[in-house]
């Protein structure tokens, strides 16, 4: 890549008009209603909350003006919802692409932060011998091909305009990891990709140029759930 990660507080970077540039803005679903606070994954019937719906129509009004003529969700229920208010904003139909899905994960359904949770578990400690993989899910190489296959594609139908992916926080860090060349395995804790955010590559015909990151509902994120990876 041929220069920095620039970051934009409160709102994506704009198309400016250059037939060879294409924006492929990937979001992250809003905050979902858990008030368990598992590690939902891809588990289904995991919807957005109030506050998440409110994230989602933040992200849509960020994209207003915008030349966006592909939309992309992941299947699970938290980026179709996400994805909505884009849809009626653009008029676009959502293309579902299970590509940008949740990372697999063996400890969907409990607990993993708490001092009771699976990580502190013994029972949980044979799949926890290889953080690099990682041994407990998906492994993180799978995860950022898939997500690179997905968005290129969707850069493809949106060439010389702008796409939006809904997908979710491992994924997508995944995605920006491979792209700025950074090694995959990583600290969950220290993960750029807050929820409705998003992560925009930028692209001079097939190459990606650079990669900006941008929290349209940052004024939302004080308060809200802090369940990692989701």
């Amino acid at each position: 890549m041929s220069a920095p990660t620039t970051v934009h507080p409160t709102e994506p970077p704009r198309h400016d008009g250059r037939a060879d540039r294409t924006l492929v803005h990937v979001v992250r679903h809003g905050e979902v209603f858990n008030p368990e606070k598992v590690l939902y994954g891809r588990l289904p019937g995991y919807h957005l909350s109030d506050r998440g719906h409110a994230m989602a129509r933040m992200v849509a009004e960020s994209l207003r003006g915008h030349d966006v003529t592909h939309l992309v969700a992941s299947p699970l229920e938290r980026a179709q919802e996400t994805a909505a208010p884009v849809a009626e904003l653009t008029g676009l139909e959502v293309h579902t692409d299970v590509r940008v899905i949740e990372s697999e994960n063996q400890f969907e359904g409990r607990r993993v932060g708490s001092s009771k949770g699976a990580l502190r578990d013994p029972r949980s400690w044979p799949v926890l011998w290889n953080p690099l993989r990682p041994s407990w899910g998906e492994p993180y190489r799978v995860i950022a091909a898939r997500m690179d296959a997905a968005v290129r594609d969707a850069a493809r139908a949106a060439r010389g305009h702008e796409a939006v992916v809904v997908s979710h926080q491992l994924p997508v860090w995944m995605l920006r990891s491979h792209l700025e060349g950074r090694a995959l395995p990583h600290d969950p804790r220290r993960r750029e990709c807050s929820l409705a955010s998003v992560t925009t590559i930028d692209l001079t015909g097939d190459e990606v140029y650079a990669v900006h990151y941008s929290e349209p509902a940052a004024s939302l994120l004080p308060g809200a759930s802090p369940v990692p990876g989701a």
